[in-house]
């Protein structure tokens, strides 16, 4: 099961079951949503799923790319990811959350081979405002599925208000033993397909309205379901990191989380620029200039004259096709041109703080200081503390030897 049959098993699956396949849209949200960018398959849709009727009709089904930086700190580890690819299937008002969860046992199953066994779902338990999702209950108890009913990880919203609901996630069992605990007990049960029933609209005082019946919004992330299929320990062992890992472990030395994390933002880096953004101190552009510098410090921790210059084309076409993007062309200058700015920052960082007579931790308002008046931001004001409290160790002892 490589990336591209993968993706056709599962659109086929859902197009022979009356669901009109749409063409995702990019990183940038439709007008009107409060985030930055698209964090989930949702997203573009979401006016269809509160009632607007969609051209193409009740069932749908996509593949949708995200961003998300509330995982930021997490990857680098064997399935977070910045950017990733949703695989979605939807019902606008036609069928019901059952069959979403029969149809989605069933593609597991037989279109990918995934052995019910190694499957276990977790479902909404209620809470003080929602009663128990029941119907999912009784749906994998006939399925023969272990069940886990929870609180606040089974219920879905898109923030404080709009469209929510309880949801119901499959998880499968990626440990060498046989399966043991819960989703929520063990860590190798991992998260796979997430099916939303999207029944309520938040308000602003905090109500819930019912929305209109069978709302249904599913995703299935497709670099986890790649890891599972190829029988992988991670997502950036499976066939769409391939070109990464393997380009950018061969032109730097690298150990392995700082790998992961290099292949991750700069994969990620190339999407958002082939979606027309470009780095900036605000938005869209501060965060494509946060995950360039983020690898840009892991490369010039061991050895300062590295660039991004150097790195092969094959990893950057492959990603533009995996993503259905076009190249925008000027890639490299972005790469190039963030490269001699963030050079130049940390140059002028450097001599501003050795400027400073004291090792006192720095305040609020030096922070605000330095910003304001230097251009620094606080997370590099701090990576450059760190760095000069190392070098003064590292002195220290030669000093002692």
């Amino acid at each position: 099961m490589d990336f591209d049959r993968t993706v056709t098993t599962f659109t086929e699956f859902f197009r022979e079951r009356g669901h009109h396949l749409v063409v995702g849209d990019s990183l940038i949200p439709p007008p009107g949503d409060p985030v930055l960018f698209t964090t989930s398959g949702m997203h573009p849709l979401t006016r269809y799923l509160v009632g607007e009727p969609h051209p193409s009709g009740r069932r749908l089904v996509n593949r949708q790319r995200c961003l998300r930086t509330t995982d930021l700190d997490e990857v680098g580890d064997h399935t977070h990811l910045t950017v990733f690819q949703m695989l979605g299937s939807w019902s606008l008002g036609d069928y019901p959350g059952p069959q979403s969860l029969h149809w989605g046992f069933e593609l597991l199953r037989d279109g990918y081979g995934i052995s019910p066994d190694r499957l276990h779902a977790t479902v909404f338990g209620g809470n003080d405002e929602v009663g128990p999702d029941t119907g999912p209950i009784r749906t994998w108890e006939e399925l023969g599925v272990p069940v886990e009913p929870t609180r606040d990880e089974n219920w879905w919203s898109n923030g404080e208000t709009g469209p929510c609901g309880p949801d119901s996630e499959i998880f499968v069992w990626t440990g060498e033993s046989p399966p043991t605990g819960t989703p929520t007990s063990d860590p190798r049960w991992v998260e796979l397909w997430n099916h939303v029933m999207m029944r309520y609209r938040r308000h602003d005082d905090g109500s819930l309205h019912p929305l209109g019946p069978n709302r249904l919004d599913t995703g299935l992330g497709l670099e986890r379901l790649l890891m599972v299929l190829q029988g992988k320990r991670s997502v950036f062992d499976c066939d769409v990191f391939e070109p990464w890992v393997r380009t950018v472990g061969d032109l730097w030395d690298l150990d392995g989380t700082s790998l992961r994390v290099t292949c991750d933002h700069l994969r990620s880096s190339i999407v958002v620029i082939g979606d027309g953004i470009r780095p900036s101190n605000t938005g869209r552009g501060y965060v494509l200039r946060r995950l360039l510098r983020r690898v840009l410090t892991i490369l010039w921790r061991d050895d300062p004259t590295r660039s991004l210059i150097d790195l092969p084309s094959e990893p950057i076409d492959r990603t533009f096709h995996q993503f259905l993007q076009p190249d925008p062309g000027d890639v490299r200058d972005v790469l190039r041109g963030e490269e001699e700015r963030f050079r130049s920052l940390l140059h002028r960082g450097r001599r501003v703080l050795s400027r400073r007579r004291t090792d006192e931790p720095l305040t609020e308002d030096d922070y605000r200081y330095l910003h304001d008046t230097h251009g620094l931001p606080r997370e590099l004001v701090i990576d450059l503390r760190s760095e000069r409290d190392a070098t003064h160790v590292r002195n220290s002892s030669g000093d002692r030897a």
